[in-house]
């Protein structure tokens, strides 16, 4: 079984706050001989449309040596749990969940520059560690 991230509690945290109900913790994914997990799964039923709208959910918290290092082993891990989760669960949108603190560092390094957002082409839910509400989804 995977390992929480250290920001994992205040994420999930602002996540029910928000209205969401985990449905997975983790999220398993085959991939052909071997299990991967998605750290959570999540579904919030929106009134208007009696619809659930259903995320997975890779929360990280960026606190190692370099920001821009881990972002990139990110984008790989984000790019192989999509195609997994198209042929598993096609019903769920995968997010990278990030601290507000890793993003402002990474959009000084990469992601300010919209040819860099564009190419990388990720859903992104930032939030705040100390207060539990999301700044920004970036879908």
């Amino acid at each position: 079984m995977p390992r929480k991230d250290s920001v994992q509690d205040a994420f999930v945290n602002a996540l029910q706050l928000d209205g969401w109900v985990i449905t997975h913790d983790p999220l398993t994914l085959k991939l052909r001989s071997r299990s991967v997990f998605v750290d959570l799964g999540a579904e919030k039923l929106l009134e208007a449309e009696k619809d659930g709208q259903k995320i997975a959910i890779e929360v990280k918290s960026f606190t190692g040596h370099s920001v821009l290092t881990e972002f990139y082993r990110a984008i790989g891990q984000y790019r192989i749990y999509t195609v997994a989760l198209k042929k598993q669960y096609p019903d769920y949108q995968l997010f990278l969940a990030m601290p507000i603190s890793a993003y402002e560092l990474l959009e000084k390094e990469l992601l300010g520059d919209s040819d860099y957002e564009s190419a990388i082409q990720i859903k992104i839910i930032i939030f705040d560690t100390k207060k539990p509400y999301f700044i920004k989804w970036i879908v």
